[in-house]
Parts: C-alpha cells; structure tokens; sequence
C-alpha cells in the first residue's frame, strides 16, 4: 500500500472501491465488476448495480470493529469491459419480446429466436466470469463478483467450486431461483441455482436462507435433493423467532448445514427490502442487516473458511437516492471483513 494513503481520510478523486489507491495485481481480494440484468422479469437496474456500490462504497470508513483492517490486505475492483455493456443491451432489447410475450409457451419462431439470442449471450457472460474468476484465483488472490442480477453468480461459482470440490454455497435470497429455463431463459436469474444444482458437481451442499417467494416446483425440487439443499424458510425464521428462539442459535442451525468451505452468494433482496426498495423482485419479510452480518460472521466463527462471495440485485433509486447502494456497499465491505478474517494466510 501506498506509503501515503491515510485510511481516514476522504476518498480521493480516481481511487479504487473504498477509495483505496490498489492495482487488482497489489490488492489480496480482486472484485468482478459484472454489470449484466438481461432475464430481469420485473424490476430493472441492477446493470447500474456495480458502478453504483463503487461510488457509495468511497463514503464507507475502513476501520471496522467486529473484523479490523480489511483494507490493509488490498481490495481492488477490475474495470468492467465494454463489450459486457454491449452484450447486456442487446441481451436486454431480445428478452424483453420473450418477456412482455409472457415466455415461449406459445412456440411462436420468433420468440424462441429471442430466447436463443439472450441465452448466447448469457453463456459469453458465463464464460467471461468464470475465465475472469479462475485467473485470479490462480493469482492467489480472494475473488467476488458484484452484479447485476443473480444470474451472473455462475462463473464465479463454477470457477470456485473447481478450486474447493465439496465447497457448499450458502445463499441468502427471497427467492430459491430453481425454476428450469424461466420464461424460455436456460441462463435466468431465477434459475441459478438449479443450473448450480444440475451443472456443478463441486458444489456439494446448498444452504439457502430467508426463501419467502417461491413455486411449488421449487419447494417439490429442494425436498426431492437427498439433503444436498437446505432450505430456511423467513416465515420459519421468524415464527422461532416470535416463539423466542435467539438470532445466534438459528445461525448455529444454519451453519452447522455447511461443509468446511463456504462459498456465499447473496442477493441483495434476502434483505428486509426496506434496506433495498430498488432491488428487481422485493418481496415483504427477510433479515436485518444486523441478521445478515451475524449469520455472515457465525460462518467464520464456526470455524469454517469463505473462499469467495458475490453479492447480486443491487439496483439504485432511478430518482437519484443513493440508499440502496450505501447498504450494498456496507454489506460488500462486511463480507470482505469476514471473509478475510476466515482465511489462515
């Protein structure tokens, strides 16, 4: 680090994320910028999602109390190529025939033209994150990914779960994203996981958290998994909450589902969507942030290791208001905290 640098001081103009002065090659966590939101179905924005968490993340003071000095390590966000721009926009002009046609139930040629369109695209943006991820991880360094919407979770995951076979994904999420090819979209951000579940042999266990909007053929593929997915429900959550049951004994529940290696995928709206009223899909219910950074850090005190993270659905106020990405950008910096915190070297 810079011998310069003064960790309180304001951010200074053309700094990195934090307003640290890192190249990715000096920085020890290296965040992929991933801004892409082509099957969002409902809400948009989160293509805005990383250059917004950057911006807020340069009001965010450095000294953290619960996990110490997370930038003296170096975190550095890559900039992201042009050519993921071009290919969310068009992605975005082809997905929205499929969407507002309802999906390609009606086999119509030129929606599924469509969708086959998206989904090309899709698998450049899988390929992108997934080479991005495993070059860096072949650096040694610490990888997270900052979207965009969920669907982008599955390079980072793949080139992850290559490098940490039998790694669990813990996933904090309103929704189970196990639908199969939605809407027509193999690569949808509501089918993330079930392509995780079918695709990704390395990923031996899937701990899902704060599911409170989800179809029957979900809760029928989770129960039908053998064990490999746990699923806690917010409206279970909460009833052992409301019965008395402490926050810090659910996360022993919790965390007590995952192997040694933790992987965390985080969409922003498993959030009580008052933290995120942007977000895509907000759904009533999910955790605090307090909750959040809780089952976040009872991971590591459990004595397991985050190997990496992303955080998805990230989208801000198209009025100008900077709130969603200031929680987006304390929750980033926490998982970066914890996560460093988890590592022997």
């Amino acid at each position: 680090m810079a011998t310069h640098f003064d960790p309180a001081a304001a951010a200074q103009p053309g700094s990195g994320i934090f307003g640290l002065p890192h190249s990715p090659d000096e920085a020890h966590v290296v965040v992929i910028p991933v801004p892409f939101e082509a099957t969002t179905s409902y809400g948009g924005g989160t293509s805005n999602g990383p250059a917004a968490l950057l911006e807020a993340s340069k009001q965010v003071d450095l000294f953290d109390v619960e996990t110490g000095r997370p930038y003296e390590r170096g975190i550095a966000m890559l900039e992201a190529p042009a050519e993921l721009h071009l290919w969310n926009e068009r992605a975005k002009e082809r997905a929205l025939l499929v969407i507002e046609a309802g999906g390609i139930e009606s086999g119509d040629a030129e929606l599924l033209s469509a969708a086959k369109d998206v989904n090309g695209f899709s698998e450049k943006l899988n390929d992108h994150v997934y080479r991005t991820a495993k070059h860096w991880l072949e650096q040694g360094k610490r990888v997270a990914a900052v979207g965009g919407d969920h669907a982008i979770s599955y390079g980072i995951i793949q080139a992850h779960a290559e490098k940490y076979p039998g790694m669990g994904v813990l996933h904090l999420d309103a929704h189970a994203d196990l639908r199969v090819a939605y809407e027509g979209f193999t690569w949808s951000h509501a089918s993330i996981f079930y392509n995780v579940c079918e695709r990704i042999p390395g990923v031996k266990t899937l701990v899902q958290v704060g599911l409170r909007d989800m179809s029957e053929n979900e809760h029928r593929y989770i129960e039908g998994s053998g064990g490999r997915i746990h699923a806690f429900y917010d409206a279970v959550l909460q009833q052992n909450r409301f019965d008395g049951l402490p926050w810090n004994q659910q996360v022993k529940q919790i965390v007590d589902k995952l192997p040694q290696q933790v992987y965390l995928s985080f969409d922003i709206d498993g959030l009580d969507p008052v933290l995120c009223p942007n977000t895509g899909t907000p759904v009533p219910g999910g955790l605090s942030f307090p909750e959040a950074t809780a089952l976040v850090a009872g991971v590591v005190r459990s004595g397991r290791t985050i190997v990496g993270f992303d955080l998805t659905e990230v989208a801000p106020d198209p009025e100008g208001s900077e709130w969603d990405a200031n929680v987006g950008a304390r929750l980033l910096y926490k998982m970066i905290g914890w996560m460093l915190k988890s590592q022997k070297a």
